[in-house]
């Protein structure tokens, strides 16, 4: 059953869900930063539709997303801690 709560702004707008693969805190970060990444890429998709946005700059903040999601991955898998992991 869901619970009556209603969800704070941040909440609404950054939704998490539960990490249900192979637990390790390398994966649970993982999944965090992936979720993350999706949240970015629709806000950048949802502006770009809007016309807020053009189609160049939208690829470019895209693309920079991609790059920092394949350096924090790079980052766990050697053992580093990525930018902004606490």
């Amino acid at each position: 059953m869901s619970d009556n709560r209603v969800p704070s702004k941040d909440e609404f707008l950054f939704p998490q869900s539960r990490y249900y693969g192979n637990f390790t805190p390398t994966n649970l970060v993982l999944n965090a930063n992936l979720q993350e990444f999706s949240n970015q890429i629709s806000i950048l998709c949802a502006l770009e539709t809007g016309g807020k946005l053009s189609s160049d700059e939208a690829y470019k903040q895209i693309k920079r997303q991609f790059k920092q999601l394949k350096q924090s991955r790079k980052s766990l898998k050697t053992g580093n801690r990525p930018p902004g992991a606490e």
